[in-house]
């Protein structure tokens, strides 16, 4: 399962935190000055009766097209609005960048939503080498000729620039991106950030995606991506240095239908993604993909997700790639056909200290030959912890595929396999303390094990991260209280209930039901 960086490795390719060469940051623009300059200037786009030879100003002057708009250099301040319930082909590439005090807005006025159409550019919006936007209420698209195309919904490319600062994109909708399946470089997607270049330590900080609708795109739904991913935790990758991209945050969104990945960051330095749907993923590729994850970062939390129904072999999740300190809490997996989680070190990487805990999943690896609920098919992390899960996997032939040596340990989790017994194909993992039921025989290294019906109150019956209640205890359940307290647990389960000090088995803590 091993893919590659171009389109190559179960999790995608590149990301962390900045390494002492020094940094080049591009210079912020400066502040405007004056109020009415700080106010920044109001331009008005109206596609559908518009005048590019017009002051553009006002909503009665209005220019007419996105290739005006593109060749206007926009201040610190500015707003550029466009004409809601019209619709605009080709790209729009504005220049100029805002401050940190007066960001340059994108965004709809009047009645409904304005429509951005790439009509098969390489992308409909495009923020190349700009800093401090923020993107609202759009709706973008871009559908050209079948046929080998990069293609984005939104890009932003920064290519030997330094540090961009500030990028929002918020409550908008894209769709109908139909890319080619390029994770890396060049990538094809929905909304993407891509650090470029060779000779100017380039990266993003301050990143926020949220409430954004992202569907039927290929490949990846929302994805960050780096040339500067050189460093000892992953010394064969691309570039001469690293760059960490900060203050990364992607949340509430919902993506569907993607070609091949739903969530990805690559060098993230603490990225937080969280509150996001991943329905329907790895849909149309030819390469390993993921629901949502994380590639050469530090310590990158995933809380509170939903990823369901990855076509095989798509995997929910994924711990590889030089990360460190990865966090998987309080996420809800279903219907992925390539199981729950994947981990993986290899090339020289070194992937360490991840955590898996408080998840629950439901119908994951469902008829599954190859992957089980849990898979590894090259050198194994070092110290991956997974604890206080709940899996339950009524048509998964194997609960573990492991095929080399690793750090994996699994305690307090509760396994229920299929009727007449699924597998755990792991000589290798350490199983402390988990509950079994139907599985075939319990795994090589096991130890203080519990077997029996767990009770669970509603099984199978989950929709998502916030209505899974189906996976709570009875009363009379062997999971009560059955439990040893792990150190630095989080200190909360799935429902949001305390962790006692003797903790029950599984990702629910509170009291029998």
């Amino acid at each position: 399962m091993r893919r590659r960086i171009a389109n190559g490795s179960v999790g995608a390719a590149l990301v962390g935190s900045v390494m002492a060469l020094g940094l080049v940051s591009a210079p912020a623009a400066a502040p405007a000055s004056g109020a009415a300059a700080a106010a920044g200037t109001h331009y008005y786009v109206d596609c559908a009766a518009g005048n590019d030879s017009a002051a553009g100003t006002s909503e009665g002057t209005a220019w007419r097209t996105l290739a005006k708009a593109s060749s206007k250099v926009f201040a610190p301040g500015d707003t550029l609005r466009l004409r809601g319930g019209t619709t605009c082909q080709g790209t729009l590439a504005p220049q100029g960048s805002g401050s940190a005090s007066a960001p340059v807005t994108v965004k709809s006025y009047g009645t409904g939503t304005a429509r951005i159409d790439g009509a098969g550019a390489s992308a409909a919006v495009l923020l190349h080498n700009v800093q401090y936007y923020e993107l609202k209420n759009l709706t973008v698209t871009n559908t050209g000729a079948a046929g080998a195309a990069r293609r984005a919904g939104i890009r932003v490319l920064l290519e030997d620039y330094g540090v961009g600062h500030h990028y929002v994109v918020s409550g908008v909708t894209v769709r109908d991106v139909n890319g080619t399946d390029d994770r890396y470089p060049n990538p094809s997607g929905g909304i993407l950030f891509e650090a470029a270049g060779s000779s100017v330590p380039t990266g993003f900080s301050d990143v926020k995606v949220t409430n954004d609708q992202v569907t039927h795109v290929d490949r990846t739904g929302i994805g960050m991506t780096s040339d500067w991913q050189k460093r000892s935790e992953n010394p064969n990758g691309p570039g001469s240095s690293f760059v960490s991209n900060e203050g990364v945050v992607i949340e509430r969104n919902n993506v569907t239908d993607t070609g091949g990945d739903g969530i990805v960051v690559f060098n993230g330095s603490k990225a937080r993604v969280a509150h996001n749907t991943v329905d329907g993923f790895n849909m149309r590729s030819a390469d390993y993909n993921v629901g949502a994850f994380a590639w050469n970062s530090d310590n990158t939390v995933f809380e509170h997700n939903t990823v369901r129904h990855g076509k095989y072999p798509g995997v929910a999740f994924a711990v590889e790639g030089g990360n460190i300190g990865t966090v998987y809490e309080y996420n809800y997996s279903q219907d992925n056909a390539g199981g729950f989680l994947y981990f993986c070190q290899a090339d020289g990487e070194i992937t360490k200290n991840g955590v898996v805990r408080y998840n629950i999943s439901q119908n994951d690896a469902a008829g599954a030959k190859d992957f089980g609920l849990i898979s590894s098919y090259c050198t194994g992390v070092s110290n991956l912890r997974v604890y206080q899960n709940t899996f339950y996997a009524p048509n998964a032939p194997s609960i573990s595929k492991v095929g080399q040596s690793n750090g994996l340990s699994l305690q307090n989790n509760i396994f229920v396999g299929r009727p007449g017994g699924s597998t755990f194909d792991d000589p290798y993992g350490s199983y402390k303390g988990n509950l079994y039921s139907n599985v075939a025989a319990l795994p090589a290294h096991q130890a203080n094990s519990v077997t029996g019906d767990p009770k669970l109150t509603a099984p199978g019956t989950g929709i998502s991260a916030s209505d899974a209640t189906g996976y709570r205890l009875k009363a009379g359940s062997p999971a009560l209280n059955a439990g040893s307290r792990i150190s630095n647990d989080g200190g909360r389960d799935f429902y949001g209930n305390p962790v006692p000090a003797v903790p029950n088995i599984g990702a629910y803590q509170g009291a029998a039901q």
